[in-house]
């Protein structure tokens, strides 16, 4: 008898407990919270007042490049960035160097730098991903009230590099053109590959 009295108590609790943790919201409650999020609005403010500005502290994607070599825990907690837990984290590089090859999708650049004289990628096509968006740690996930927000900004920030910045390089970089570039990159920090190292460009230059 105890032993039922203990079963049927322990259901009580699992149904109590399972009813305060569902919460329903109306369908159109929820839309209209997402709709007056303007996520092109915030990654327009967001580009201007918070990552230019933060780009004059962007490392030398060569010194990162020996840096990674010789102390790895310090290049990734001194300048990389990510919103969660995790290997993977973002970092927002600079460099110059001369133009290699002019390809469909990308741009191989050879970095000038004092440490490190890596060939580095451009991507010029399939932009995409969060690593504008988190390298400069300049962004807040306590602003967004719920994750399709949060994403649509990232959206919209790939979007800006994708019809203002790129453009206007692409359609006159050639060849062994001299370039300045600031970028994003991603990196693994369990599984480091330094040899392909991608950058989503957010400033490109022609300097010749």
């Amino acid at each position: 008898m105890k032993k039922i009295i203990r079963y049927v108590a322990s259901l009580v609790l699992v149904a109590l407990v399972a009813y305060n943790s569902v919460y329903f919201k109306k369908l159109d409650e929820v839309k209209a919270g997402t709709a007056s999020f303007n996520a092109a609005k915030y990654a327009s403010e967001f580009w201007t007042k918070k990552l230019l500005p933060h780009t004059t502290r962007a490392i030398e994607i060569g010194q990162l490049l020996t840096l990674l070599q010789t102390d790895k825990n310090k290049a990734f907690s001194d300048y990389s960035h990510a919103l969660g837990i995790g290997n993977v984290r973002y970092f927002l590089v600079k460099g110059s160097g001369t133009v290699q090859a002019v390809e469909e999708n990308q741009v191989l650049v050879k970095v000038a730098s004092e440490r490190e004289k890596p060939e580095v990628i451009l991507v010029t096509e399939f932009v995409f991903g969060n690593a504008v968006r988190d390298a400069s740690g300049e962004i807040d996930i306590n602003e967004f009230t719920n994750s399709m927000d949060f994403n649509n900004v990232s959206a919209e920030i790939n979007k800006i590099i994708r019809e203002k910045i790129i453009p206007p390089f692409k359609s006159k970089v050639k060849r062994g053109d001299r370039i300045n570039f600031i970028g994003a990159i991603e990196l693994n920090k369990e599984h480091l590959n330094t040899r392909s190292i991608e950058i989503i460009p957010v400033d490109l230059k022609i300097t010749n």
